[in-house]
């Protein structure tokens, strides 16, 4: 599910207030309107005044569904078909519920039964069928304008359908279509706001977002009391600040202005009820907006029986204001043993995983009293328990990331912030995480490079663990060990070494080279040495001389020259050792060892 379709659907509020009219048209109206609260006030009076009418079922269903309540909408669908079995628009409804469920036969079959019997004029069913392959998770555009065709074939007067058909070209990116659909519903009735805001939209999908944001502000002006036209203002800015390279201040400006015209939203609408504020803070959750959410969570916590929901928000504002990861952990877990799978988000996964990781992250030991401040605090040590509890957070953040890529960024981020506290291991695994995913180059060359540079050092210290004090191999299982993470390094660092991508070769490469070298070094057994290092120094030493970034990098040239010429003076391939030995000293003319070593070979 994207962000902007689920938006769609989080994002719809309404009114409730006193209820004069009590028709079926004007509910109708009142959805249209998404004046929700009206509408349902309005229906189920209806249903209880005309119990065998069963379209009044259909579209308190409707309600239901805006209110991301699938099960109780599928249930008053049934509830319709039970009261008047020839109201299959009913079918309709629960296809669409199984759209939601990501199960399209069962869906398909269900509208196959809505529309099997439909008269000349009978048009409805497939208007909403339309409609429903639009506004669904995975949309269908293509679906839905078969099904539009063919109720626009039967009726040209119901504004529904031009509309209808305009998002439905929206959605396929052909604005041309789009736009002349939106100026039929016009011309059937010229004061559609409705229609006026689509055509803005059109805007906003071509990311002419400050373009769409003047053409919605001109229709709000011109009719203030439309509230759908500030939750697409709303939406727009929302979307806008998803943008590539907007910065963190552009993004908390525009989110800001997102939610001002959200509140106007719900102030034209008029709705103060439960349902709305849960709507309102699931804009909160997707714009980031936690100081607002936190302030809507503590009025909505009063009654956490109303939606599990509520579990989520809390659980987000313990992780993000309060940073108490177990309460985050405790709320989350509760909301995913309270909440119907189907209602479950992405970003939900992701933080059920980071307050898994940071709950389960032992903070590094401060340093004593009285001691240096500059001196090196020890790497945090992990529980077997922690780790687990760590890799299942890290289960379930790939989980997020496989139903919405866009937060692989924050992925990315929460690596380099475990990277940075020394907790290698899970910066590691996250970084190798985000690696898998091939297809979004943004992160994939520091995720791979980073992934690399902490295996090396994770391996580097297990190869530490494996000797005694005189160098000696004590322990061959942790050598083992070490030499698998040593070359889970080298497979990470090639990929930088291998890649055509000049931006990842010039900000990594030379790095990598040296890592990845390192690594074949401390995998290697230097009192009897293969020497596969040797080639990785020698491609090292060739790339800087090549950039001619030899005074930059004469740190990686020294280590490169030494560990070449050593491993040849044990091979008693002594004019090779002397060879690289002396080019040691002419970059660093007092380096005792390769002395040391020069005077040996004499």
């Amino acid at each position: 599910m994207t962000n902007s379709k689920l938006l769609f659907s989080l994002l719809l509020a309404g009114s409730v207030g006193t209820v004069s009219a009590q028709s079926l048209k004007d509910a109708r109206a009142a959805i249209e309107a998404e004046n929700y609260g009206k509408a349902k006030t309005i229906l189920q009076q209806l249903v209880t005044k005309q119990p065998k009418n069963g379209d009044n079922y259909f579209y308190l269903g409707q309600v239901y569904l805006v209110n991301d309540r699938a099960d109780s909408a599928a249930a008053i669908f049934n509830q319709g078909l039970t009261a008047d079995p020839k109201a299959t628009i009913n079918n309709v409804g629960l296809g669409y519920v199984d759209l939601l469920k990501k199960d399209k036969a069962s869906a398909e079959s269900k509208f196959a039964l809505a529309t099997a019997k439909l008269g000349k004029k009978d048009y409805e069913p497939l208007l909403e069928i339309g409609r429903a392959y639009i506004e669904t998770p995975e949309p269908d555009y293509a679906k839905a304008l078969e099904y539009l065709t063919q109720a626009k074939a039967k009726n040209t007067k119901d504004i529904a359908i031009p509309l209808a058909l305009g998002d439905a070209y929206r959605g396929l990116r052909e604005g041309s279509l789009a736009y002349t659909s939106y100026g039929d519903a016009m011309d059937i009735d010229q004061n559609s706001v409705k229609a006026k805001v689509g055509q803005a939209i059109i805007v906003r999908g071509a990311q002419a977002y400050d373009e769409a944001v003047t053409q919605l502000e001109a229709i709000a002006a011109e009719t203030p009391a439309y509230a759908p036209t500030y939750r697409e203002l709303a939406e727009t800015y929302y979307q806008w600040s998803r943008m590539p390279g907007t910065t963190d201040e552009k993004y908390l400006e525009l989110n800001k202005k997102g939610v001002a015209q959200y509140k106007k939203y719900l102030e034209a609408a008029g709705d103060n009820t439960l349902e709305a504020k849960i709507r309102y803070a699931d804009f909160l959750v997707y714009s980031r907006q936690y100081d607002e959410l936190k302030t809507v969570s503590e009025e909505l916590a009063k009654n956490p029986s109303v939606d599990p929901k509520i579990y989520r928000y809390l659980g987000y504002i313990a992780f993000q204001k309060t940073k108490d990861y177990s309460k985050a952990l405790e709320y989350l877990n509760q909301m995913f043993s309270k909440m119907e799978k189907d209602r479950v988000i992405p970003l939900d996964y992701m933080y059920l995983g980071m307050a898994q990781i940071a709950a389960n992250s032992p903070k590094p030991a401060a340093p004593a009293a009285g001691a240096d401040s500059t001196a090196t605090v020890a790497a945090p040590v992990l529980t077997p328990e922690n780790t687990a509890n760590i890799q299942k957070g890290i289960a379930d953040i790939k989980k997020a990331i496989d139903g919405d890529k866009e937060l692989l960024g924050e992925v990315a981020e929460l690596a380099f912030a475990k990277y940075q506290e020394q907790e290698l291991q899970t910066a590691a695994s996250l970084f190798e995480l985000v690696g898998q995913y091939k297809d979004n180059p943004t992160y994939l060359y520091d995720a791979n490079y980073y992934a690399g540079e902490a295996y090396f050092q994770i391996g580097s210290k297990e190869e530490a663990a494996s000797k005694n004090e005189e160098g000696a191999i004590v322990d061959q299982a942790q050598k083992d060990k070490a030499i698998a993470t040593l070359n889970k390094a080298i497979g990470f660092l090639t990929v930088i070494e291998t890649t055509d991508n000049k931006e990842a070769q010039d900000k990594y490469l030379v790095n990598a080279l040296y890592y990845k070298a390192f690594s074949a070094l401390t995998a290697d057994n230097l009192e009897s040495p293969k020497g596969d290092f040797v080639p990785m120094f020698q491609k090292l030493i060739d790339t800087i001389n090549q950039r001619g970034t030899q005074e930059k990098n004469k740190s990686y040239l020294v280590d490169a020259y030494t560990y070449i010429g050593l491993f040849h003076y044990m091979k008693q391939d002594m004019p090779k050792a002397k060879q690289n030995l002396q080019k040691v000293l002419e970059i660093d003319p007092t380096n005792e060892g390769a002395k040391a070593y020069l005077d040996a070979i004499k």
